[in-house]
């Protein structure tokens, strides 16, 4: 490889942060924020579901241009964009569950259909889906829509174990942040056996995180009738926001760096 080729291969990388402790705490914390957020603007200002995806695609779009553009990480940069994905997804996960009438399961099938091919198709362009080979402006946007389906699909999997309408399990929000949370341990725990591919595991643990943020989400702005705490919506939604902002400034974040193998 050139010299000019290798700096571009690491320039494009660098916009991507290392998976941390500090990374998967901002996580779930911005998929929280999607769920509050997302409602938000669909449920409490009235504008409905498409009009709130539309909003939030347009919002998805702008920033990960200007995530493709950038020369170099930025943290506030690549955390709105996380942000976006998960507003976005709670959207079209709410569109195609309730304002389509194919219920919980269906709305499952279908984003799990679209995660699949979007994995698929990466795959099959670049031989690989890891976060470590994010080089180039293509891989990029292979990245972020793989990553708005994965959000999607986390909370339509969130809704579907927690609510008792549409076809949903009914175990209420505390349990399904319960099962999601343990879930991540068992991620975790399996991270420490090097035989296991770090790249499933990666991808398991994002899609984990956002029904856990759903579910979280949900406790916090549903009535209390529902199993929530009836906390306003706006307010929760600002307090998320702070909190990540806070993160962002305090918990150290660094580059990912390509590895070896990739």
């Amino acid at each position: 490889m050139s010299l000019t080729a290798r700096d571009a291969s690491e320039h494009a990388l660098s916009k991507v942060p290392a998976l941390t402790l500090g990374f998967w705490i901002i996580k779930i914390a911005a998929t929280t924020l999607g769920e509050t957020g997302g409602d938000w603007v669909t449920m409490s200002l009235n504008l409905g579901y498409l009009i709130g995806t539309m909003i939030f695609f347009a919002a998805f779009v702008v920033l990960v241009f200007a995530q493709v553009r950038a020369r170099e990480f930025k943290g506030y940069l690549y955390w709105a964009t996380i942000v976006a994905t998960t507003t976005l997804g709670t959207t079209l996960a709410d569109f195609s569950d309730r304002s389509l009438g194919i219920g919980y399961p269906g709305g499952v099938s279908i984003i799990v259909a679209l995660l699949a091919a979007s994995l698929a198709i990466w795959y099959r362009a670049e031989g690989t889906v890891s976060i470590e080979s994010i080089t180039t402006a293509r891989v990029e946007w292979f990245y972020w829509t793989t990553i708005l389906f994965s959000q999607t699909l986390g909370t339509a999997l969130g809704d579907w174990v927690a609510d008792t309408d549409r076809g949903g399990l009914g175990l209420g929000f505390e349990t399904g942040a319960v099962i999601f949370g343990a879930g991540l341990v068992v991620v975790g725990l399996l991270w420490l056996w090097p035989r296991i591919s770090r790249t499933a595991l990666f991808w398991v643990a994002f899609v984990l995180t956002r029904p856990l943020g759903a579910t979280l989400g949900d406790l916090l702005d549903k009535p209390i009738a529902q199993g929530g705490m009836q906390v306003s919506r706006f307010y929760a939604s600002g307090i998320l926001f702070a909190f990540i902002v806070v993160c962002i400034m305090l918990i150290p974040q660094r580059a990912a760096r390509r590895a070896p193998s990739a």
